[in-house]
């Protein structure tokens, strides 16, 4: 994953970087977290009742009882509920601050870190692929499992051999580390209106969100194929136990 460096945080900017358990962390990777209000914060989100989707987005991850108090005001309409930005952050022993892009579209298999665009170039290389999508729930504290979902060619059917082609692809351009659990053949794969996969939404389903206050089917380019999604973490969450 491409890192970026900054010499140090803004002045004045309460910027963290916080583990799973949600405590600060010095001179390793951890979810980039604001944990002081600031005036550039969003309210919050045009046409979100009740706040469901300005919540889901920023305040659910580190809601208020969990980790480490902040000091000083709210940080969101959930009092004491910490701001994660969605990004992965590293402060170094001398105060530096590294990025390493999108935690909701990172992939922490095994302890290994690496972005879904890489993997997607290797799958949507293969002449089969014409879309894909990838979710993974170890980071967020779940036993590891990473389902992949590919939309292959017309008239094309994901069987065996099409399955170890991808897992090869998979192996030869990244690590035997990043081969999912299950692969799954759909008809579409769910996107904004702005043509952004929505990992993040399919990701909270799968560990048992609802779907209401997850995903905006107004702000889907193809909210039908939603469906077969909630069917399919419904039956991965009851054999999860």
């Amino acid at each position: 994953m491409v890192a970026g460096e900054m010499q140090c945080r803004f002045l004045g900017v309460s910027v963290e970087a916080w583990n799973e358990q949600g405590n600060p962390v010095t001179d390793e990777v951890g979810e980039l977290v604001v944990t002081q209000p600031l005036p550039c914060m969003p309210p919050y989100f045009w046409g979100d009742k009740d706040n469901q989707r300005y919540l889901g987005s920023y305040f659910d991850t580190f809601p208020a009882g969990q980790g480490r108090k902040p000091g000083g005001g709210d940080l969101g309409p959930e009092a004491g509920a910490v701001w994660r930005h969605g990004d992965w952050l590293k402060i170094t022993p001398e105060g530096r601050a590294v990025i390493y892009g999108r935690s909701d579209a990172t992939i922490n298999r095994y302890g290994l870190r690496m972005g879904t665009s890489e993997l997607y170039s290797a799958i949507e290389a293969l002449p089969e692929v014409l879309d894909s999508m990838v979710v993974d729930l170890e980071y967020l504290g779940k036993e590891s499992y990473m389902p992949l979902f590919v939309v292959l060619r017309p008239g094309l059917t994901l069987d065996d051999a099409l399955r170890a082609r991808l897992n090869g692809a998979i192996r030869t351009a990244l690590s035997p580390r990043f081969v999912p659990n299950e692969i799954f053949q759909v008809a579409e794969i769910p996107r904004t209106l702005s043509g952004k996969k929505q990992e993040l939404p399919i990701k909270k389903l799968m560990l048992g969100q609802p779907v209401e206050k997850v995903v905006n089917r107004d702000a889907m380019a193809n909210p039908a194929c939603l469906d077969w999604y909630i069917e399919l973490a419904k039956r991965h969450l009851a054999a999860a136990g």
